[in-house]
């Protein structure tokens, strides 16, 4: 069975953000995005590497817990992780909105979604 990915518009009272999650074994990858990452002219996003989360996530929808906010699926689908590393993450998306090579790459603390370069 492939890996699936998920991304997730999660709506909070202090703002917005998109959660970009990877399945990898038991458990998704997940990064916090500033931006909606379906547009590839808006490529490098700024992201967060976040704590990995439960595969329920891969079809959940509606209220998170503790009121933090609420969650909506914005594209999912197949993943293949080529390249991980404490500070690279190199992948083909097949999604309904997002399909390609992408990459998270960090930079000091901060990483940043973008179109993979390497071959």
């Amino acid at each position: 069975m492939p890996s699936r990915f998920v991304i997730l518009h999660h709506q909070a009272d202090d703002g917005e953000h998109w959660d970009l999650m990877l399945e990898r074994g038991e458990v998704l990858l997940t990064w916090q995005l500033v931006l909606e990452p379906v547009d590839r002219s808006c490529l490098p996003i700024p992201a967060k590497r976040i704590g990995d989360h439960r595969k329920a996530y891969l079809t959940y929808e509606g209220p998170l817990s503790g009121n933090r906010g609420h969650v909506r699926r914005v594209d999912a689908g197949t993943v293949d992780i080529l390249e991980i590393t404490a500070t690279r993450c190199i992948f083909v998306l097949r999604g309904g909105r997002l399909s390609g090579r992408f990459e998270l790459r960090a930079d000091n603390e901060e990483w940043f979604f973008d179109l993979s370069q390497s071959r």
